[in-house]
């Protein structure tokens, strides 16, 4: 993304147009939209120098602090080993998430996936199995991901920012049983105590906004662009684009004002522990 932003910004300063920049050279303009947008990397250090000299950058420091980013941009990330359980385009969003400084989001539906526990994943996933035909290795495999996941909230180097808002409901819906409820509360609680993550609960019975599907805004150290994930009925959208950053931050901004304040989530989510143990 940093170097498909940079590329887009020497380009355009240069008057370029797709068709002007890939003239003569050996990958085609559709190549070079999907490398501007982060899709997907330059195979050659050679094509980024040529494009780098035909934008008419020649500070050679410059130009080698754009090939350091594209030798590191052909590196396989850790999720690499677990493509095959993921959907289409889930790799791309888990690179995203893995390189996000701050993440805020809205889930109105199950316990977000980054607090999520191992016993709460693994009954979900196995409630699913027989619709979804899925198998024991996907099932596994899936939660040993979204596991590693988690580990962004916790690495000692610069961990992830969170910021989440909760729909009541998700917590309410029960998965299993009472003891994996109970778990998932206390480990909401145990990450929502970390300085890098807040939690927030919307009660069913607060008259405020809702968005009825899930979204994220994840925020990357400059000079890269927020970029927001949603889920739609069929399919996981990933944008850049200033409307829409800017339609899911007023719509972040409206359901975190009408939830609960961060400082009362551990109260709720004793109350909802004790109210789960109830006979």
């Amino acid at each position: 993304m940093q170097l498909g932003w940079e590329l887009k910004r020497l380009r355009e300063k240069a008057g370029f147009t797709l068709a002007q920049a890939v003239d003569g050279l050996t990958f085609s303009t559709s190549k070079l939209h999907r490398v501007e947008n982060g899709i997907t990397a330059l195979p050659k250090v050679a094509d980024l120098r040529l494009l780098l000299e035909r934008y008419g950058l020649d500070d050679e420091e410059d130009v080698q602090f754009l090939v350091e980013i594209h030798r590191d941009s052909l590196n396989r990330g850790w999720w690499a080993q677990y493509r095959s359980v993921m959907p289409s385009g889930m790799a791309t969003f888990v690179g995203l998430e893995s390189g996000a400084r701050t993440i805020r989001a809205w889930q109105p539906n199950v316990v977000y996936g980054l607090l999520q526990t191992e016993r709460y994943a693994r009954e979900m996933l196995l409630g699913a199995k027989l619709v979804e035909e899925t198998t024991t290795e996907f099932v596994e495999r899936t939660i040993e991901l979204r596991m590693e996941r988690k580990n962004i909230l916790t690495r000692t180097s610069s961990p992830t920012l969170l910021w989440v808002v909760l729909c009541e409901a998700v917590l309410r819906r029960v998965i299993s049983g009472p003891d994996v409820m109970r778990g998932q509360y206390e480990e909401i609680a145990r990450l929502a105590a970390l300085d890098n993550v807040t939690v927030q609960i919307l009660p069913m019975a607060t008259a405020t906004y809702r968005s009825s599907t899930n979204f994220m805004l994840l925020d990357f150290e400059s000079p890269l662009p927020t970029v927001v994930q949603s889920d739609g009925a069929e399919e996981s959208k990933v944008s850049d684009k200033d409307t829409t950053v800017w339609a899911f931050t007023r719509k972040f901004d409206a359901l975190r004002a009408g939830a609960l304040p961060p400082g009362e989530t551990p109260a709720f989510l004793h109350r909802l522990a004790r109210e789960t143990t109830a006979p």
